[in-house]
């Protein structure tokens, strides 16, 4: 397996489809690295639509990873983590240490408020990244794409996938 099934969820409160710059990036991201995108939402920031379509996902056998872009921050309504935190069987406590980690060179103490989370539910990797494209974009190319990629090494999270499906 090397070709992944991702479903990508953009949580804002303001972007509409034909406005979602960042979902529609990581759409792009994904493809370009040889995945498929097999669905596609876009929920208001709440916790409980978040969840009701994650929750679907996780459900689903063809969705091998969930990617969400927004609702990471502090400001207003935002709740993706608090909405995808109680969904894991288990947090990937580095995504959001490393995510911050390489924001740092980019954007500074600014990356202190980035609560980017990972997880996994139900053999589902789950991330959540913050709205803007850059985010994505760094997200992507300095973790995503390495770790969804299954010539990686030493380890990658496309060889642990059928180990999980086994339980």
């Amino acid at each position: 397996m090397s070709a992944l099934r991702c479903a990508v969820l953009t949580v804002s409160d303001t972007r509409t489809a034909a406005n979602d710059t960042s979902g529609d990036l990581l759409v792009n991201l994904l493809e370009a690295d040889g995945h498929r995108l097999t669905d596609r939402a876009l929920t208001r920031d709440d916790i409980y639509q978040i969840r009701a379509v994650v929750s679907r996902w996780i459900a689903d056998p063809d969705v091998d990873v969930i990617l969400s872009t927004g609702g990471t921050g502090f400001t207003g309504r935002d709740s993706t983590p608090e909405a995808l935190i109680p969904l894991f069987d288990k947090t990937i406590l580095g995504f959001g240490e490393l995510f911050r980690e390489v924001s740092y060179a980019e954007i500074g103490a600014s990356t202190i408020q980035s609560r980017a989370v990972g997880g996994l539910a139900n053999a589902t990797l789950i991330f959540a990244l913050p709205g803007s494209g850059n985010a994505v974009k760094t997200g992507w190319d300095k973790i995503l794409h390495f770790q969804l990629d299954a010539k990686f090494r030493p380890c990658n999270f496309v060889e642990l996938l059928p180990r999980l499906r086994e339980r």
